[in-house]
This record gives C-alpha cells, sequence and structure tokens, in this order.
C-alpha cells in the first residue's frame, strides 16, 4: 500500500474514532445551559416572570415583547451562542422582554386561556409599559403563543403598535391530523371533558407524545444526523442544545387544553367567533396594528392554511404575509436577525 493510501486510511480512521466520540459523548453529558444571555425578572406572578434583555445598544423606542407557547419552555429563543433570538435582537438594539409562563404544577388545573391572556400577558405588557417608559409595545407570539398574542391584541386595551405571529395557528377548519377524533368529537360522539377533568393537569409526556404524533411518529432521523457529524464540536453542541429543549414539554392545564379543544380546534371560533374574554368579545376586527405573519412550507404542526387566514379578518391596513423555508422551529435556530425581519421592525420600531 502506497503512503498516500496509508495516510488516507489513517485520516479516515481518525475521523470515524472522532465520529464516534461526539455521539457517545452526547449521552453522557450534563444538561446543556440555556439563558445565557443576560437578563433581569421585572415581575412575578404564581410560576410566570417577565424577563428584561436590555439592549447592548438601544437604538429603537419600542420594545420587543416575546410570547412562547404552553407545551414547551421557552428558552428554544435562547438556546445558546449563535443560536439566540433574543441575543439576536438585543445586539440589533431592541430591548426585549420575555413573558414566561413557566411550569405549571397541578394546582394550577383550573387556569384558563383567559387566564394566561388578562392574568399573565395583559399584566405583562402593563408592566413592561411602566418598566420601559415606552408608549407602544411590539407583541411576538411564536406558535400557540402567537394564538394568545392575537387572542390579546383583540380585546387589549394597552397600545400595541406591531404584532408579530410566527407559525400561530389562527384557523383551525383544516387540522391536518387526528381528522377522524376531531370530527367525533364535532359530533359529539367523542367526550373529551370529562378525561381532562379526571386528569386535571395533563402530564407533559402526554404532551409530548402528542406533538410527536403529528410531526414524526417515527422518532429516528435526529439521531442518524448527528452520528453524521458528531465529529464536527459545533454542530454537535448545536445539536445537544436542541434536543434538550424538544424533550423540554411541560405539563398543561386540562381547563386550558379544554378550552383550547372545544374553542379553538373543535369550534374554531378564532374565525367564527364566540370567544370572550373576561366578557369582551375576541373580534380579530379589531386588530389595527401593524402586521406581520410569518409561515413555514414544510411544518407539519402548524401548516400555512392554519396562519394564513388571520390576513383577512384584522383591520391593520399594514399587513404582511411571509412563507419561509424550513419547519416549525427553524426561525428560532440560526444566528442574527433575518434580513426580511430586521427590516420590517426597523421601519416600525421608532429609531432613536
Amino acid at each position: 500500500m502506497s503512503k498516500k493510501k496509508k495516510k488516507k486510511q489513517k485520516d479516515y480512521l481518525e475521523l470515524e474514532k472522532e465520529r464516534w466520540k461526539g455521539f457517545i459523548n452526547v449521552f453522557h453529558s450534563l444538561p446543556p445551559e440555556s439563558n445565557l444571555t443576560p437578563r433581569q425578572a421585572i415581575w412575578k406572578k404564581n410560576k410566570a416572570t417577565v424577563w428584561f434583555y436590555p439592549a447592548k445598544q438601544k437604538k429603537y423606542k419600542i420594545p420587543l415583547v416575546l410570547i412562547y407557547s404552553l407545551v414547551n419552555q421557552p428558552f428554544i429563543l435562547d438556546l445558546g451562542p449563535g443560536s439566540s433570538t433574543i441575543q439576536s435582537f438585543v445586539e440589533e438594539g431592541f430591548d426585549v422582554y420575555l413573558i414566561d409562563f413557566g411550569v405549571p404544577g397541578y394546582e394550577d388545573k383550573d387556569l384558563t386561556i383567559n387566564d394566561y391572556i388578562t392574568k399573565y400577558i395583559q399584566k405583562g405588557v402593563q408592566k413592561v409599559l411602566n418598566h420601559s417608559k415606552a408608549k407602544e409595545v411590539t407583541l411576538i407570539g411564536y406558535c400557540l403563543g402567537g394564538t394568545l398574542a392575537a387572542m390579546y391584541a383583540a380585546i387589549a386595551e394597552e397600545p400595541i403598535k406591531n404584532l408579530i405571529l410566527k407559525v400561530a395557528p389562527i384557523d383551525f377548519s383544516s387540522f391536518p391530523t387526528f381528522k377522524k377524533w376531531l370530527d367525533a368529537a364535532k359530533n359529539g360522539q367523542l367526550n373529551i371533558d370529562d378525561p381532562l377533568d379526571t386528569i386535571g393537569l395533563v402530564p407533559a409526556p402526554v404532551i409530548e407524545a402528542g406533538v410527536r404524533a403529528i410531526t414524526s411518529p417515527v422518532y429516528f432521523s435526529h439521531y442518524l444526523s448527528l452520528l453524521n457529524r458528531s465529529y464536527d464540536k459545533d454542530y454537535v453542541d448545536h445539536w445537544y442544545r436542541f434536543n434538550h429543549w424538544t424533550k423540554s414539554h411541560i405539563p398543561f392545564p386540562s381547563a386550558a387544553l379544554k378550552q383550547v379543544m372545544n374553542d379553538m380546534v373543535i369550534g374554531n371560533k378564532l374565525i367564527r367567533g364566540g370567544i370572550y374574554i373576561n366578557g369582551k368579545f375576541a373580534d380579530l376586527h379589531k386588530i389595527n396594528a401593524n402586521l406581520l405573519v410569518v409561515s413555514s412550507k414544510d411544518d407539519r404542526l402548524v401548516p400555512e392554511n392554519l396562519t394564513y387566514p388571520i390576513m383577512d379578518f384584522v383591520s391593520s391596513e399594514d399587513k404582511t404575509y411571509i412563507s419561509l423555508e424550513g419547519g416549525h422551529v427553524g426561525f428560532s435556530l440560526k444566528g442574527g436577525v433575518p434580513k426580511y425581519l430586521k427590516n420590517w421592525l426597523h421601519e416600525r420600531s421608532v429609531p432613536i
């Protein structure tokens, strides 16, 4: 065997050793650190916290208020260096606030969607306005957090200048999965209230199983992706952080889940009408804020036909719809603020 071939074989063996070493080490590592962007709590209520992330060099008068989903922890928004939505915003000159709902316990089983909107989102926005001394806010809602943000915007007394909804389900008339179950529930043949009342707090593994059933019934391809690039330390670190987040599902109060299922998924009341929050009709036509709706073309969990219809219901004169390549959480995994979002926010955030 020639020296050239021997060197090539040696390099290949070294690469394989690094690959398997990186792959095996992942399963023996401590949980990765997240939420590394400097922050401080400005308000707490029950399990919820409003976190403040000051801009590195403030360039805009209007702060960003982030609202994440109720099924996962929000640290996907501050996953780690180079993969942090929040870090990117503060580096662009925005003051950022995160309404973190926390992890509910059994004592929170009676929390409703109305409670999340009025007791946490609305109160949180009031605290942000007071803390920031701003006259208006930009509200950014992710997934189900976007649904809540839209519902809040429909009844808000607080000044919302901009509303950004990222992969937020609004129209549930063509929910992609469990069609037979949903049809049975709509026809009164399936009772979902009694089991939820009995459970009280839906455990995190049940929530995870439901999400997996829609997005990844066979859940192993991501391990193959890891094995394929486990010699790359940066890739392994990013993979490990993201994989840790995918397993961070949290319990769901049964009262809130009943409202999601009955009013939104089965009744589709955000579109048809009929949702009242503390006596106020949550009418999407009452939304006047500048609106940006973002969807993902390959999103199995929230496809475009669930996100787009809000465009036809709001009264916003300034409204934009963008469809991006990628899946459900791709928007949170890339460093830097995307150009489309940077430009959109710059024009609407009152530069200093």
